[in-house]
């Protein structure tokens, strides 16, 4: 074959931002397998906290859960000392999950493919075969096991919830988020956590839609006619919108002011009052256990956790990228150690209105894909993301904003370096 002959590599992407700040956003972020590989390693192994796990998930020594940040398998164990370690699932022989189940309890940690063993710190602790068979085989004489232990992560916990980073670079976890996102944290996780039960779903679109989706708050009362027919979010209501730490985290609340709802009538939004009723309105119930009305609070953290407070409903919702067109959501629904039955009952009563099949998250699992289809007729066209200005400003009063859209991709193209 001559060198005309040979076929044309394939283009590589200019990935130039289209302006100087971030209220036009190209398609191509949500398209390209480049963006997809550096986000790996820039931004999902960069200067961040990644949500793991909960401590109640792994309450006693020995206990681990497995999960992923980014494309990486990831083990969160409890030691004997009772602290939390998180490890590449990635055996240091042949790279092959250690563990393979999604929880468990272990003494230690084996690798079932060559039987390389390791203590619940990630130490390499034993070698099937180390020193052969009748004198022949075996390790080198100069392996060190010392030098072959699981790779870590960086550690911290929070109001229960446990954080990981690759980073030496990411800040503590508090100045990373700010006070006024950690003020959040304590306001929703007030008493020790137990675990409720699990939803998942599988959303085929590029992992950053859904990221978009839960910062931009005044779709919801345009998009989840629930919420506009039974009175869960309205845009009459009180609240507003607060930004984090570099603008990377936002949080997003409604709280029922009884002046702002006597103008909830001339709201000119979808509602379906006139056809439909709940047979159940207990499920509509709203027990003011947090010390205020506020009745939906959405808060992430950059880049991929939801910590949710919808009425009585507590969950968090962790988004796993599956390539570049598809990624996994991850819902664990809450309660208190110290809640009755009573309570128990009606949070998983309001859960009906989350996870996959809720009756104000379907349409969230549809949008996404809507875009996705729509930006590949054209990579290079734009977003246009300036409700609410160009700016990232936090708006007490009004949702009407892309304000936390806007500090997202300020934060992923800081990650990036784009």
């Amino acid at each position: 074959m001559s060198a005309s002959d040979t076929p044309n590599p394939p283009h590589a992407r200019d990935f130039t931002w289209p302006g100087p700040d971030n209220s036009r956003v190209p398609f191509w972020v949500y398209s390209d397998p480049g963006i997809h590989d550096r986000e790996q390693r820039d931004l999902f192994q960069g200067p961040t906290w990644n949500f793991l796990c909960l401590d109640a998930e792994i309450p006693n020594p020995g206990d681990y859960k497995t999960t992923m940040v980014g494309d990486a398998p990831i083990i969160v164990v409890r030691d004997g000392d009772g602290a939390v370690n998180a490890m590449v699932n990635r055996c240091a022989h042949k790279g092959a999950l250690v563990c393979y189940k999604r929880r468990g309890t272990v003494s230690e940690l084996t690798c079932i493919y060559h039987n390389w063993v390791y203590d619940l710190g990630g130490k390499l602790t034993g070698v099937a075969f180390q020193r052969g068979v009748r004198g022949k085989g075996g390790m080198e004489d100069d392996f060190d096991a010392a030098d072959h232990g699981l790779q870590r992560l960086r550690v911290e916990s929070y109001r229960g919830l446990i954080f990981g980073s690759f980073s030496a670079e990411t800040p503590p976890f508090q100045d990373y988020i700010g006070p006024g996102m950690t003020a959040n944290i304590d306001r929703v996780l007030i008493k020790p956590l137990k675990v409720l039960g699990y939803h998942s779903q599988y959303l085929p679109h590029n992992w950053k839609l859904y990221v978009e989706n839960t910062k931009d708050s005044y779709h919801a009362t345009l998009l989840h006619v629930f919420h506009n027919t039974f009175g869960v979010v309205r845009l009459t209501m009180g609240g507003g919108i607060r930004i984090g730490a570099r603008g990377w985290h936002h949080l997003s609340y409604t709280e029922r002011d009884p002046e702002m709802e006597k103008t909830a009538k001339n709201e000119a939004t979808r509602s379906l009052k006139e056809q439909y009723s709940l047979e159940d309105v207990a499920m509509m119930e709203h027990r003011l256990e947090l010390g205020d009305n506020i009745t939906n609070a959405i808060q992430t953290v950059f880049p991929t956790l939801v910590i949710q407070q919808i009425l009585n409903t507590i969950a968090v919702r962790q988004l796993v990228p599956r390539g570049i067109d598809g990624c996994e959501l991850l819902w664990t629904v809450l309660g208190f150690e110290d809640d009755d039955a009573a309570m128990t009952e009606l949070r998983l009563k309001v859960n009906n209105l989350v996870g996959p099949a809720g009756f104000i998250s379907m349409e969230d699992g549809c949008v996404g894909k809507f875009v996705q289809q729509g930006a590949a007729a054209d990579p290079d066209a734009e977003t246009l993301i300036r409700m609410g200005g160009r700016g990232i400003e936090s708006s007490d009063g009004s949702r009407v904003t892309e304000a936390a859209v806007r500090g997202f991709w300020k934060g992923w193209r800081e990650c990036l370096k784009i």
